[in-house]
């Protein structure tokens, strides 16, 4: 049985520092304004040779203004029910609220070991006044501690670990693929996701900044695991101006950077614009499998020709970077969604995929040798042998007596090639030339 541990509480008790905390890593966004974790976020920890994961919820709220308030009590909820420990985490600067105490009879509801932790304890009189919380009746021990300067969380990961069955897994994760999902806001990222699990996993409204940090979820299909990243909406720089939305994309750019293949998602009622160019040309220069998703199909009036005209003026608009497959989707109406998540399970096998030197220079050198790189200076360019490195990207050196002269277009000119005789769609391929 895995072991996991929920951080639940009001807004603004520092529950996303404590997960910081604990996780070791600034993976959550911290910030005074209440409210800004809205959706499950979750991270491995270790502690005494015990692994475990950690569960990041919103702050749990009943009566306020929030847009998002039942959709984060939901998240919470849920969290709640996967967990085997709960870190119930309440303030000592602002005391025992009323809060504080109808959330505790919701725990105590749970059936499972609570343990309460008095956050911001970092003076001796804090300390003291943590004592309050004993009001409530949950446990025989309150954790004083400050996530912020990790004192006393030691003492309460040491009760923690204790509750656990066995020693959990060091690394979960290790060696499944990541899929990132991407895309600017409001295109429908964390819709595509929750069609595919089939269950809110993200929370979605018509509000731009809906998601704001980056959403792990495992999934399986056709008997293959990997981990979708459902990511928040990449704007402009200029157009960036709270703090939180800035470190939100910062998460994205991070969680591109992590995956293996992006489904970068556009809107079909939109076209492609300039910021969707920007997202892909920074997938392509981070060498990731790429497949774009024209989300929104629904919306759009077409015939039998409109599909075709889009995809080729999108493929034009992003030459070079045009060998990604382009599928048309509607998240709405469940519109080849699975389509979409086969063909990047097909685009990371390409990532991966391996060309024998054998093979390779037997479909390449009669190619060379028919369309040689032009002279150049009156010199003769002669390429006499090709391999493919051992890479996470394809990447292929070919070994000629110039590798000076060699221009760009005839790099272009072998990539193409490669990929007419090896495929790789949806996988950037690199080309090096060195002195033979």
């Amino acid at each position: 049985m895995a072991n996991i541990v929920a951080i639940v509480g009001r807004p603004n008790v520092g529950k996303s520092t404590l997960f910081n905390r604990l996780i070791e890593s600034r993976v959550a966004i911290t910030d005074n304004m209440p409210g800004v974790t809205r959706d499950r976020h979750y991270g491995h920890a270790v502690w005494t040779e015990k692994y475990f994961t950690v569960i990041d919820t919103g702050g749990y709220v009943v009566g306020s203004e929030d847009t998002f308030e039942e959709a984060i009590r939901e998240q919470v909820e849920i969290a709640i029910d996967e967990s085997n420990v709960i870190l119930f985490v309440v303030d000592t600067m602002t005391g025992l609220t009323g809060l504080d105490k109808d959330f505790a009879n919701i725990l105590r509801r749970s059936k499972k070991p609570v343990f309460v932790v008095a956050n911001k304890a970092e003076s001796f009189e804090r300390q003291q006044t943590a004592s309050e919380f004993y009001e409530m009746g949950l446990g025989d021990q309150i954790y004083a501690i400050s996530a912020a300067d990790g004192s006393g969380t030691g003492d309460l990961l040491d009760d923690v670990v204790k509750v656990f069955e066995d020693d959990g897994i060091e690394n979960p994760n290790e060696g499944i693929p990541r899929i990132a999902i991407l895309g600017r806001p409001n295109v429908g990222k964390s819709s595509f996701l929750n069609a595919l699990t089939g269950k809110d996993r993200s929370i979605v409204t018509d509000i731009a900044g809906t998601t704001r940090d980056a959403i792990d979820t495992h999934y399986r299909l056709y008997g293959k695991d990997f981990i979708l990243t459902d990511t928040a909406g990449i704007r402009k720089k200029a157009k960036v101006h709270e703090n939180i939305e800035f470190y939100s994309v910062l998460r994205s750019i991070k969680a591109l950077e992590e995956s293996d293949v992006c489904i970068i998602l556009l809107d079909a009622s939109k076209g492609i614009e300039a910021q969707d160019i920007s997202i892909i040309a920074n997938a392509h220069n981070a060498k990731k499998g790429i497949v774009l998703m024209i989300n929104k199909w629904d919306l759009v009036e077409k015939d039998s020709k409109t599909a075709d005209h889009m995809k080729k003026e999108i493929l034009e608009r992003i030459a070079p970077m045009n060998y990604m497959p382009v599928i048309f989707a509607s998240v709405l109406e469940k519109q080849r969604i699975f389509q979409v998540i086969e063909k990047a399970m097909e685009v990371h096998e390409n990532k991966t995929h391996k060309v024998t030197t054998s093979k390779l220079n037997e479909v390449m050198l009669p190619i060379i040798e028919n369309t040689p790189p032009p002279m150049l200076k009156g010199k003769q360019i002669k390429i006499k042998y090709c391999l493919q490195l051992p890479t996470p990207s394809p990447t292929f050196v070919f070994f000629c007596n110039l590798p000076q002269y060699i221009k760009e277009a005839y790099e272009r000119f072998l990539q193409n090639k490669i990929r007419e005789h090896f495929g790789f769609e949806g996988v950037a391929i690199t080309v090096f030339f060195r002195n033979k």
